[in-house]
């Protein structure tokens, strides 16, 4: 650009020419100006701020690096996004206090999709960088400079001579079984970036979900790519895991998860920074594994709630990895034994493609359903809908004892997790808190669930009675009332703090929560589905969906008809059972969607919450600029937690917040977000009225 050409710039309003760093520093010769994005929770402060580099730190302070600066009198810790021969800023730059590592943690791709994160749900981009960075060790900075150059040739030795599996060597493909399942692998092989929707039909064995993943993968590491597996938990994945080190080598991927704790999950990180690995399997924050020539990213079950951030900004893993997929150009992988209603989305809008085996596979390859509530069932035994086992699902659970394991799926976890009045059915509460009552064994005291309290003397406070029923049997209670029903079976629990991986294939009877249930090397001769009416009824936009989402995952874990296998489903709602009888998550997933659409719901639309004081909620809206086709709900009362007890007993101190819920169009989308941040931004730099939390997409509030 020449000199004409830069003054006719500063003529116009908004551009200001560039301005020459000073300071008392000296500076360093070449690109003086760091540009740092600070680790502040402020909403103003979400900006890069101009430091000029010492001459001292020219060599450390590279792009990426974790750096120590002084604002407004206090140190910051804080990421530099890029190095500048010239500032934006006319005043003295401070220098940069301290290089604390010069590993280039904070990637140019790793701030654009941070940005871009925090842009879709109005949140800060130091946030999204605190899930997407793991902390700092010095042990294994200083471990990784020393042994570089070898570390670096072991890692590439160790991955150019990974085994493949048996499958993978015979030129068989587990994506056959599914239209278009072998032109995404030849896309992915062709080094295209083909995007899809896997509804899978493995869930054990050699031929389950894990194995499809790793094929997948598989097929973008021998093309030269890499790849990102996202899961929601650690048994995923161990499963994952174990199929990738058979499809590509142990040596040729690494795990990112806190449950390893900071050391190895620092050192993995590093590995992928610098390309010594090229695919990185973990849990949620593992979406922003600065993986190199990045070629698939995979999500496996996106309805999983833990897939969900729970800090600030409350961002979900399916959505960084399709803005990833975006920015990077790279093929995109949503697999689930169901199908969510946004996956569903993506492919009616044409996004991706959806992978799915057609009738006469889907028949072979499942196993058979019953309707405990049906028609069928219920004519010829009329006591079907009054028992909670069905005579349908015992004998299926006592015929599939002669051949292998049973599988139970009950609700809730504990023995008897809610009670109430047995004259009136009133929920029996504390005295003291009014949390509810439980019984934790047969025979145990019956204790608060929140505050422990034991309660001896308890009386219904809306008729007198003092005789408790238990409303809900949890997986302890089941598991001893099927030891009593089958004196001749082992059962076994798999709930709450007690969770088994997987069972042998001897004849047992498994009691197991939702998300729970462990794997049987050659599947379950029965899944015995409970309790259909307590998921189908809770008070969620959600809870079909949800339902059907951990019937199909149980339900996956059997056996096809063709080996005997047999899976009874006890609800009275005909519509979700009938889908699970049908084998059709993606009908049920577009019927969901059909009917949010009409009512104007997520995923259909999107929409924001607001929660704070009504006065602040007043402040907050009154001066958003929000187009005319927003819908805005509220505000309402909510209650948000519970405070100490009044005087009178029964009664407790309500700590009362409002809420605002603010739709909005796809269209719409980046303005009302970025109105949102602005005005959080505008609040938080004048500190005149209390502060309103943001979260938008939530999954936990409709």
């Amino acid at each position: 650009m020449g000199s004409d050409d830069a003054v006719q710039l500063s003529l116009l309003q908004g551009f200001a020419p560039p301005v020459a760093p000073r300071g008392t520093t000296p500076a360093a010769a070449r690109l003086p100006v760091a540009r740092v994005i600070l680790d502040s929770p402020l909403p103003h402060l979400d900006r890069p701020f101009d430091y000029l580099v010492p001459s001292d730190f020219d060599d450390d302070a590279v792009p990426g690096a974790r750096v120590k600066v002084r604002f407004a009198g206090q140190e910051y810790a804080g990421f530099i996004a890029e190095r500048r021969e010239n500032s934006d800023s006319p005043a003295n730059l401070q220098p940069l206090a301290k290089v604390v590592s010069r590993q280039p943690v904070a990637s140019r791709e790793v701030l654009a999709l941070s940005a871009a994160v925090a842009a879709r749900y109005a949140g800060s981009t130091s946030d999204v960088l605190r899930n997407a960075i793991p902390p700092r060790v010095a042990r294994v900075d200083k471990e990784y400079e020393a042994g570089k150059a070898s570390v670096l040739e072991d890692a590439q030795v160790e991955a150019g001579t990974a085994p493949t599996s048996a499958l993978a060597t015979a030129g068989r493909s587990l994506f056959s079984r599914y239209d278009h399942g072998e032109a995404f692998l030849s896309r992915l092989a062709a080094g295209e970036s083909p995007r899809a929707v896997l509804t899978t039909l493995g869930g054990y064995g050699q031929q389950g979900w894990p194995q499809e993943i790793a094929e997948a993968v598989g097929t973008v590491w021998t093309a030269g790519r890499g790849a990102v597996v996202v899961v929601p938990d650690q048994r995923d994945l161990a499963r994952v895991e174990a199929a990738l080190a058979e499809r590509i080598g142990p040596g040729a991927f690494v795990r990112l998860t806190a449950e390893d704790g900071p050391t190895p999950r620092y050192r993995n990180f590093l590995k992928l920074l610098h390309g010594q690995v090229r695919v990185a399997v973990g849990t949620r924050s593992a979406a922003y594994a600065p993986v190199r020539e990045l070629g698939l990213v995979c999500l496996w079950d996106d309805a999983d709630d833990s897939h969900s951030e729970p800090r600030a900004p409350y961002q979900h893993a399916r959505e960084v990895l399709l803005l990833r997929s975006e920015q990077q150009n790279c093929g995109a992988l949503l697999a689930s034994s169901s199908r969510s209603v946004e996956a569903q989305r993506l492919v009616d809008s044409g996004w991706a493609l959806p992978l799915a085996a057609d009738r006469s596979t889907v028949r072979r390859l499942t196993p058979r359903v019953l309707h405990s509530a049906d028609t069928f069932h219920t004519d010829r035994e009329p006591l079907t809908r009054q028992v909670r086992i069905p005579p349908v699902a015992w004998r299926a659970a006592r015929d599939g004892l002669e051949r292998g394991p049973v599988l139970i799926q009950v609700a809730r976890t504990g023995f008897s997790p809610a009670l109430a009045c047995t004259e009136c059915r009133e929920p029996a509460r504390c005295r003291h808190c009014a949390g509810p009552l439980a019984q934790s064994s047969r025979g145990s005291a019956i204790t608060c669930r929140w505050c422990a309290r034991p309660e001896h003397s308890w009386q219904c406070r809306n008729c007198g009675g003092r005789r408790l029923r238990a409303t809900v049997s949890g997986a302890a209670r089941t598991a001893e009332e099927l030891g009593r029903a089958f004196p001749g079976a082992v059962v076994v629990s798999s709930a709450g703090e007690h969770i088994l991986d997987s069972v042998d294939d001897s004849p047992r009877v498994v009691v197991a929560t939702p998300g729970a249930e462990p794997v049987a090397p050659s599947g379950y001769a029965a899944v015995l589905l409970l309790d259909g009416n307590a998921l189908l009824g809770r008070m969620s936009l959600r809870a079909q969906e949800a339902t059907l989402q951990r019937w199909f995952g149980a339900a996956m874990l059997a056996r096809p008809a063709s080996e005997g296998g047999v899976v009874v489903v006890t609800a009275d709602d005909d519509t979700a059972a009938g889908h699970l009888v049908r084998w059709d998550p993606a009908g049920a997933a577009a019927r969901e969607l059909a009917l949010r659409s009409e009512l104007g719901l997520p995923p259909a639309m999107r929409y924001a919450v607001l929660t704070g004081s009504l006065e602040a909620l007043s402040a907050f809206v009154g001066a958003l600029q929000l187009p005319p086709s927003c819908r805005v709900v509220g505000p309402t009362a909510v209650p948000q937690q519970a405070g100490p007890p009044l005087d009178r007993p029964g009664q407790q101190s309500v700590a009362l917040s409002h809420r605002t819920l603010v739709f909005f169009r796809y269209r719409d989308a980046a303005d009302v977000v970025g109105a949102l941040r602005a005005r959080k931004a505008a609040l938080s730099a004048k500190r005149t009225s209390e502060p309103v939390h943001v979260r938008v997409d939530a999954v936990d509030v409709l």
